[in-house]
Parts: C-alpha cells; structure tokens; sequence
C-alpha cells in the first residue's frame, strides 16, 4: 500500500477520533490509523467523567510525602510496583518539581484554558453525530468522611475557586437529597453542579467515527512502526501495511506516542498511569451521577450498560501484564460501599492513559518539524479534553496552511 493525502491521524482513540473528525468537517482530506479497532484503548474504559473543574494537577504540593506509600503498597490508590522505580525515577522527579507551588499554579492556569466549555462542547458533538442521549448533565459529587478530610483536599479546591469554578459544600442530609444510597461513613460533600458524564464512552466515540467516515475520511487498521520527515514533501509513515504519504501528521497514539516521537528528537517526559475499572451488569446503578469517594479515589458512573467503578494509578509500564489485584480493590471498596452489588456479575479492564509529570497536554504543531502536530499526555482528561484539542489542532493547521478557521 501506499498512499498519499492531506494528513494523517496516529492513534485511534477519543482524541484522534475527535482530530480526524474535525479535520474532516474543515475539508482536510484525513486518513485515522490504529493497530487497533477505533476507541478501544484508554478511551473504551474511562469512567465518562467530563469535568473541566480538573483544574488541580496530580502533582499538588506536599507530594513527595506520598511518595513512599506509592512503593510496594498494592492497596495504595496511586502504586508503583518496586520493579519499576528505576525506570520511573526521572518521570518522579519531574513529577515531584512539578509539585511546587509556584508550577502548580502554571499548571492550572494552562488546564482551565485546555478545559474551557468542554461540557457544551460535547454536548454540541454529541446532538451533531446523533447521540444527544449519552450525556448525562447531573453534575459530580465527592464525598468526605468527614471535616478533617475535606480539609486535607483544601489546597485542590482553593484552586479550583480560584479559577472561578463554582461548587456547594453538602452535609449528609443534603448528600443523601442527591443520591439517597450514599454510603454511610460519609458526612460531607463537595457538588459541583456544572459538570457532566458520558453514559457510553465507547458508542459515543463510534458516533463521531462513523460521522467521519460518513464525511469521507478513512481508516486504516494498521501498526505505525515510524515516521520520516521528507522535507518540503511532507511526511512518510512506515506501516505493517506500507507506506503512506502526508503533508502533516497528528500524533495522538496515547502512551504509545512516545516511542514514535524520540527518534525524531522529541523527548517527552510521558508516562502511562495504568488505570482500572470493573463494570457491574446491574440495570439499577445504586448513584444517579458521577459520584467519587475521595478517600479512595474511586469513581462510581451509572453507565447505560451497568455501574462502572474506576480509579487507582499503577505506574508499571506498557509491557506488564494486568495486575488483578487492582481490580479486586475496586471490587471491595464498591462492595463495601454498596452492599447491595454483591452477587452481581462483573467485568474488569485495564488501559494506558498517557500521563505528563505536570498534567498538562501537549498541543499544537512541532516548533522544530512543521507537519508534525501532537495531541498526547492528557492523563485522565483526555475524554474531558477531546473536542477542545481537536478545534485547537484543525485550527492551526487551517492558519498553517494560510486559511482562516471557522468563526475567527
């Protein structure tokens, strides 16, 4: 095979899904390739959580303490296996630099501009590909033990009002107005009203491709191995199915992005934070909203399909295995919290999400290889932050390309 066009699409997730459709919609001649069917990598198993008050980036002052905990923990929330210290250690000094006071607030800065409308934004794609009724517009409810809990998480909140995100504190009469099986032992609530959820991250995605194929753009199911600059021709991909030709590239190969980007020169500090979920098939999820136990930081969705429980960070690399035992914390703590689930068939995912030391994505065009754009490292926010980056990309291709993008 080979093959020639106007751009090509590394990786078939939410993000490139979201970029191929968008440039498709500008007139872009666009081909989206994957070694894997389109969404189903990080994307198919997130926990639906669009929630641009994420504000906070993991790395929050006081981290380094936490640090410890993380080795040879495996019930830790955030676990890094011993094994694999020596090749996280740059990535964790960066990540603990990145904890300063004065980065964080560059850090958040830079998130509220990548989150900016994402909620309206989807809810827009979503009535545009022909599935209004995947978002679910309930607003997200962290629960607290109690006071002294809620005060440890302070530092995350300030931020968030400072960004002008705007929340209600709940006591346990208030919480359970809201979702009347709440689990006990949680006396206090933070409700942030303006956030939404997708009900079916992976029929939503499938919306948006067949959108885009629908508008002439096309797939091809293929393992990038390299890519070539050509100069002033543009680009090569080397592909398990040949060659293919382009003027500019988008790589949005998730945790994988990395391997293709060092041999051109461009060494991100990006790691993958190997998350869980375990779907329960029950057609009565017990929370009507996204709804996090803070102490655990663990998601509860009420999909179409079940209660998704996600959460945990395990820092092991692409190679290894998964690890059941992350997925049996978050069967007992969702058991625990919701005695009701127990007996009820379930099913466990792992996947890869892409994860900068500071949280913060890389988007836009190559400063050094004109052609070359990037949309990797956004962590868990890649779903939250999908229509956003992929406007931000198709316009700095259309103003590349000495045109004027939609609405400017």
């Amino acid at each position: 095979m080979e093959q020639r066009g106007e751009c090509a699409v590394v990786g078939a997730g939410i993000i490139g899904v979201c970029i191929a459709y968008e440039l498709v919609k500008r007139g872009i001649h666009t081909v989206l390739i994957d070694k894997d069917e389109p969404g189903k990598g990080a994307s198919y198993g997130n926990s639906g959580a669009i929630s641009p008050a994420s504000v906070a980036p993991l790395a929050m002052p006081g981290v380094l303490a936490s640090v410890p905990s993380m080795l040879g923990h495996p019930d830790s929330p955030l676990f890094l296996p011993w094994r694999y210290l020596p090749r996280a250690l740059p990535w964790l000094a960066r990540f603990v630099w990145a904890s300063r006071p004065s980065a964080v607030e560059k850090s958040a800065v830079r998130l509220a501009e990548v989150h900016q409308h994402a909620v309206s934004l989807h809810e827009a794609l979503a009535r545009e590909v022909g599935a209004p009724e995947v978002i679910l517009k309930r607003g997200h409810l962290h629960l607290y033990p109690n006071d002294r809990a809620l005060n440890g998480d302070r530092a995350s909140w300030h931020l968030r009002e400072r960004h002008g995100i705007s929340f209600t504190r709940l006591e346990r009469s208030s919480i359970l107005d809201l979702e009347p099986h709440a689990p006990e032992g949680y006396r206090v609530g933070i409700y942030l009203e303006d956030q939404a959820t997708l009900r079916n991250p992976f029929r939503y995605l499938q919306a948006i491709f067949r959108k885009f194929i629908d508008g002439g753009g096309q797939f091809i199911q293929a393992n990038v191995r390299s890519l070539k600059n050509n100069g002033s021709s543009g680009w090569m991909l080397d592909t398990s199915v040949g060659a293919i030709d382009t003027q500019n590239i988008v790589v949005a190969a998730g945790a994988w992005s990395r391997h293709l980007l060092r041999p051109l020169g461009i060494q991100l500090p990006l790691e993958t934070q190997r998350g869980y979920h375990v779907q329960f098939r029950n057609n009565n999820p017990p929370v009507s909203r996204t709804v996090v136990l803070t102490d655990h930081k663990t998601f509860f969705t009420p999909m179409e399909d079940g209660l998704r429980v996600g959460g945990t960070v395990e820092f092991a690399g692409l190679k290894a295995a998964p690890n059941p035992h992350r997925a049996d914390i978050l069967v007992r703590i969702a058991k625990n919290a919701f005695p009701e689930l127990e007996g009820q068939p379930y099913d466990t995912w792992m996947g890869h999400r892409p994860c900068m030391p500071d949280s913060v994505p890389v988007i836009g065009q190559s400063e050094k290889l004109p052609g070359l754009w990037l949309a990797v490292g956004h962590g868990h926010l890649g779903l939250t932050d999908s229509v956003g980056t992929a406007i931000t990309i198709a316009d700095g291709m259309l103003r590349a390309r000495g045109q004027t993008p939609d609405g400017v």
